[in-house]
């Protein structure tokens, strides 16, 4: 069984390309998939960065035209490429190896646009769940999935790839939590309703930010973000009074001259009765005098200085990448070495059937010339499968043991030409037909998922 991927990413394709083959739905698009013959498994993953369909074939040259005719049907819904590009200059194919090795990568964030992020787990980890509820996705893309879970696992708690934040709204909640160690009694005034600010706004949420404001030019806007995130609405005209019980103040507003300079502050906090106040301009133009940064019990921070924190972060993280990348090779070399050994399980049983079908065939012919009572028959009959089961014993551990090594399956097949499993001639062939087409399932029983990759689901 080989294990395809085809797909596409913010690294082989434009946003606009990209946006043509995200769907919000790919169930109907692996029930297609699975209803052909040549391919047994599928997972599918559709997000604004990434387009990925991973499958388990016999047939590889196949399934990879029936997936890229997915790809021009099914996801991009036959439109046209701008600029006269084709599909094929945006995807890309991974096959064995290098697909266990990508999946395994993806699921880490390494190949992430922003290294570490931990979206990108949790829309693997969807798309695994939708392809089990589908039944698209079988026991071995199960086991690979598992095992990518578990390598994402290792990542996060062996590295420091996802500790440092890298986005500039991301950076400024990190530094008012150094500042300010529980934000629940905190109070925080959002100056402005764009992108910047929600997000903003939604990082100081989720690390529990208490009291918010949201003031702007355009009270609609503050009214609709506001409602969203369990704040209050205003004005721009209300600000003196809103420094006045602000701990932190944000601001991204489009204004042609400072809408804080170091007289408003300076009432403001002449009026404040304790604490310090922690300034955050991530305005272009700047919103805040940078003089304002010499009033005391004022800290103030623009979206330079963000910006070079994020940088040093950013390149810490591709620092602690490389230590990620060695956790993705060991774990890939584990699941390849299991997918070896799963081979070698209808050898093992094929040899086992050689041996019982020989042995039960000179059983049958001595206990036929010869008078024997019941209990002489059981007791050679006994006998005979503990010599088969003893001489059989060495070489079958040397088997499992030689089939953990990257030459694994060499050794497998230097096996059934030792012991003439493909030989139709040799004694005992007669079973052979019993031992071909093995289910995938019944296979992988003989190799129970591990703790870890459950835990990790």
């Amino acid at each position: 069984m080989k294990i395809l991927l085809v797909g596409m990413s913010h690294r082989s394709a434009p946003v606009e390309i990209r946006e043509r083959y995200a769907v919000d739905e790919v169930g109907p698009i692996l029930r297609k998939l699975i209803d052909r013959d040549e391919i047994e498994e599928a997972v599918a993953i559709s997000t604004c960065n990434r387009v990925e369909i991973v499958v388990s074939t016999r047939q590889m040259d196949v399934a990879r035209h029936i997936i890229r005719s997915c790809f021009h049907s099914d996801f991009g819904g036959g439109l046209s490429l701008p600029n006269g590009s084709q599909l094929d200059d945006h995807v890309y194919e991974y096959a064995d190896e290098d697909a266990i090795t990508h999946v395994f990568r993806v699921a880490s964030s390494i190949d992430s646009m922003v290294v570490g992020e931990p979206q990108i787990l949790g829309q693997m980890k969807d798309a695994y769940r939708t392809a089990r509820e589908v039944g698209s996705c079988g026991p071995l893309l199960s086991r690979l999935y598992q095992r990518a879970f578990a390598t994402a696992k290792r990542v996060k708690n062996e590295t420091l790839i996802a500790r440092r934040p890298v986005s500039v709204a991301r950076v400024a909640v990190d530094l008012t939590r150094q500042i300010f160690e529980n934000l629940k009694s905190k109070s925080a005034l959002m100056i402005g309703a764009g992108e910047m600010i929600e997000a903003s706004l939604f990082a100081l949420r989720r690390e529990g930010l208490g009291i918010c404001r949201v003031a702007n030019r355009t009270r609609a806007n503050a009214d609709d973000l506001a409602a969203r995130f369990g704040a209050t609405a205003h004005g721009l005209n209300e600000l003196d009074d809103l420094l006045v019980d602000s701990d932190i103040v944000l601001t991204c507003i489009g204004v042609n001259d400072f809408i804080l300079d170091p007289e408003r502050m300076s009432r403001a906090m002449t009026l404040r009765r304790s604490g310090p106040v922690f300034l955050i301009d991530i305005g272009v133009p700047r919103n805040i005098d940078p003089a304002i940064d010499s009033l005391d019990n004022v800290y103030l921070y623009n979206i330079d200085d963000l910006q070079q924190v994020a940088e040093s972060n950013e390149a810490e993280r591709r620092r602690e990448s490389k230590d990620a990348e060695r956790i993705v090779i060991e774990e890939k070399e584990r699941f390849v070495g299991w997918t070896v050994a799963l081979q070698s399980v209808p050898t093992i049983r094929h040899l086992r059937a050689r041996a019982e079908s020989i042995r039960q065939s000179e059983l049958d012919r001595v206990l036929s010339k010869s008078e024997f009572s019941d209990e002489q028959k059981s007791r050679i009959d006994s006998v005979t499968r503990g010599i088969v089961n003893k001489i059989l014993h060495p070489p079958l551990s040397r088997l499992r043991a030689q089939t953990d090594r990257e030459e694994g399956l060499a050794v497998l097949e230097e096996a059934r030409a030792l012991f003439a499993l493909d030989d139709e001639s040799a004694p005992g062939s007669e079973v052979d037909d019993l031992q071909k087409d093995m289910d995938m399932s019944e296979l992988i029983e003989s190799f129970p998922e591990s703790s870890e990759a459950k835990e990790s689901e």
